[in-house]
């Protein structure tokens, strides 16, 4: 691997990391680099899939303790056992949905065109749901009601559109809902675990026959880069939604939506 590819390896690894959990879409500022930059890693696919797994992996680590503990009260009734149903339930649209779209997905809307008319629309409907959403009455992930992780569910299918972002569509769900900043969050970090491994098991079959030893090193180098800033950008993002709301992000997808749109424009 030479050094150009090395760093952009880094660099996609470094663009995932960070965008992943923001509110921001990370497959659509990978589509949008991708797109600006004329660039391809050698393994075509592959490399957005596994980059995607480095990320969910710092969430899985973040959470470990949490994780074990649910783990461990499964089979019992009690806060453990309501997560992981609740965690199920929201998990489901996402997973019939997807499946039945993925293809249609992956070949008409993975466009540079739909992830900035996606980043405006979704960066205004974080404005409006930030200004309108009603006091939350749930605190902690274990009291959501199974109604109510059913409709976070839903929410996530939105994310199915890249430039959406699957955290925005869950959180803003979340809100809407009556989850409050920090239960929401939590839960949008905790439904990632399945509903990405999932995602990543499904794209890797279905690009099973790209696995080869070729690229090897420059998936290596995204996925490691990605986990680790990904485990940065969680523990950040965690402590800035306890004193801010999501209207940065949202300002933000609307300049880069608008930007990009003038330069897909004037090519």
């Amino acid at each position: 691997m030479d050094l150009y590819t090395f760093l952009m390896a880094a660099f996609l690894g470094v663009v995932e990391g960070v965008t992943e959990f923001l509110p921001i879409s990370s497959t659509g500022h990978l589509i949008l680099v991708e797109d600006l930059l004329g660039f391809k890693g050698p393994a075509g696919n592959l490399f957005d899939i596994v980059i995607q797994l480095g990320a969910i992996l710092s969430v899985v680590w973040i959470y470990r303790l949490k994780l074990w503990r649910t783990a461990l009260g499964l089979f019992h009734a009690g806060p453990e056992q309501r997560l992981t149903i609740n965690v199920v339930i929201a998990f489901l649209p996402a997973a019939v949905i997807g499946v039945l779209v993925h293809d249609f997905i992956k070949s008409v809307l993975f466009s540079p065109w739909v992830v900035s008319v996606a980043l405006i629309v979704g960066g205004i409907a974080i404005l409006v749901i930030e200004r309108t959403h009603k006091n939350p009455d749930v605190s902690k992930v274990e009291d959501m009601p199974p109604r109510r992780a059913l409709a976070v569910g839903f929410f996530q299918c939105l994310a199915m559109i890249p430039g959406m972002s699957r955290s925005a569509a869950t959180i803003m769900g979340a809100l809407l809902v009556g989850v409050d900043r920090p239960a929401a969050a939590e839960f949008s970090f905790l439904l990632a675990i399945p509903t990405m491994f999932g995602a990543t098991v499904y794209d890797l079959y279905k690009n099973r026959h790209d696995l080869t030893s070729d690229g090897a090193a420059f998936i290596a180098v995204g996925f490691v880069v990605s986990f680790v800033v990904a485990l940065v950008v969680v523990k950040w993002l965690l402590r800035y939604i306890s004193q801010h709301n999501f209207g940065a992000f949202a300002i933000y997808r609307i300049i880069l939506g608008i930007a990009m749109l003038a330069i897909l424009l004037l090519r």
